[in-house]
């Protein structure tokens, strides 16, 4: 009886190691950069090649690209899909620029020159619904990773050759839902945009992606819990990454945890979302109960729509939404005689080279955005902190949200009001003597950000006076 126990149990084990074994895990990993036709982002082939090594490293069959034309993303995509026809777990991955225009996703090859919304409907991009659908739907597990949140690059020549207005071009990628077995996740909210990161180095979103989903043991939704706190701890907040999920199952990129020891009561199937009162739960709610930003509030409800914390974050999405009247009303006084083209005038890299800020004007940038509320370090070089301030001073202004400025945006800013009494963020370089003067004698006039520097006699203090007065009145 012992021999035939032995033999039943080494069959076990033999049949275990085989369906081990069997496991089928493809992915598909590309990452564009260098565009002929846009502004150029260093980092997605550099986010790629981290990946799919990453992936590699733990069973995955990777088809993988970096600068791809729309001919050999095609070719790539062809190839993934006949790879994860009836995979077991089918990897999607994604950095570069993407474009949404009327609600749906597209991403962008390396030549692709987009001047209308024809263009993309004609074959210039490739939409992401109808490219997942046709090389992952055959696969039990699909996750989705879009590294592309960043800015439309062609979403003005889109717009100025529309023929019709209501064609409607996003910042940032639009909302999509998963269907069963998938997971879609975003760098950053729908319509939102994206860092890059720091040249030669990865995303923020990449870098928590490679910090946590392949650790062992950690299960892939608890993964991108992590993942968002990450990314929203590295960018102070200006960035949260999104999600959609419809996982019928916990998923394990590098190992289930080890089974319980025998005797033990059986552990309850898995689901698709995490119960609510989870360590996940947890975790995500920390990382956005203090957030100011709807659509972050949202976030929580939508993964978790019978949350523990269901009543705090409606009761908080209320309470911004009673403060918008007020924020409105503010707004329209900061922008009252701003060209009504800032409004809708796109700004990247290349519109901010084009000002030719050097670095005492990059100072007196962060100066300004000190002195109206949104802190930052005086360094006079445009960081990633630095990149998330001018994206809420942006948001907050009702600007065209990406992180970099362009002449009309710059112009306006000067115009602004500001507070002259440095924050405690100033850079430590400012002398002390300086910082007192420039808190003293108010901002008049321009009401731009002032520091008096004239010690003798005043010729003109009488007119500095009355520009004192009336700002302090603005203000």
């Amino acid at each position: 009886m012992r021999y035939f126990t032995l033999i039943v149990s080494l069959v076990c084990m033999a049949f275990a190691a085989t369906s081990a074994k069997a496991d089928k895990r493809v992915a598909f990993v590309v990452g564009n950069g260098t565009y002929k036709n846009v502004a150029q982002l260093p980092n997605p082939p550099i986010d790629a090649k981290a990946i799919a090594g990453a992936l590699r490293n733990v069973g995955f069959e990777v088809v993988e690209g970096s600068n791809l034309t729309r001919d050999k993303m095609t070719e790539r995509l062809l190839d993934f899909g006949k790879r994860a026809q009836g995979a077991d777990v089918a990897v999607f991955f994604y950095a570069g620029h993407g474009i949404a225009i009327s609600g749906t996703n597209y991403l962008l090859p390396v030549d692709a020159d987009i001047k209308s919304e024809m263009d993309v409907k004609l074959g210039a991009a490739i939409n992401i619904d109808l490219t997942l659908e046709q090389t992952m739907g055959d696969a039990k597990v699909k996750l989705v990773f879009l590294d592309a949140c960043r800015d439309n690059p062609f979403a003005a020549k889109i717009k100025s050759n529309s023929a019709t207005r209501s064609v409607n071009v996003q910042t940032g990628l639009a909302e999509m839902k998963s269907g069963e077995g998938t997971l879609i996740a975003f760098a950053t909210g729908p319509g939102q945009t994206a860092l890059d990161g720091t040249e030669g180095g990865n995303s923020p979103f990449t870098r928590a992606l490679l910090a946590n989903i392949t650790q062992p043991g950690v299960e892939i939704q608890q993964a991108m819990t992590k993942v968002r706190a990450q990314v929203n701890e590295e960018t102070n907040k200006g960035q949260l990454p999104w999600g959609h999920t419809n996982l019928i199952g916990s998923v394990y990129l590098n190992g289930a945890p080890a089974p319980a020891a025998p005797g033990a009561a059986p552990s309850a199937p898995a689901v698709a979302a995490v119960t609510p009162g989870s360590e996940v739960e947890v975790e995500f709610w920390r990382s956005i109960k203090d957030s100011n930003k709807p659509e972050e509030l949202q976030a929580y409800l939508t993964n978790y729509p019978n949350g523990q914390f269901r009543p705090l974050a409606l009761s908080r999405m209320a309470a911004l939404e009673s403060g918008k009247t007020d924020k409105d009303s503010q707004t329209r006084n900061l922008t009252t005689g701003i060209d009504p083209a800032t409004f809708t005038a796109e700004s990247s890299q290349l519109t901010e080279d084009q000002i030719g800020l050097d670095k005492g004007q990059r100072r007196d940038v962060q100066r300004r955005l000190n002195g109206l509320g949104f802190d930052n370090k005086v360094t006079g070089a445009f960081n990633e902190s630095t990149r998330s301030v001018i994206k809420r001073w942006q948001a907050a202004r009702g600007y065209p949200a990406s992180g970099y400025l362009n002449k009309l945006q710059h112009k306006a800013l000067l115009t602004e009001i500001v507070a002259t009494t440095p924050t405690a963020s100033s850079s430590d370089e400012e002398p002390k003597q300086r910082r007192r003067a420039s808190s003293g004698g108010g901002g008049g006039g321009g009401g731009g950000y002032q520091q008096q520097r004239s010690h003798g006699p005043d010729p003109a203090g009488a007119g500095r006076f009355i520009g004192g007065v009336m700002g302090g009145m603005l203000r």
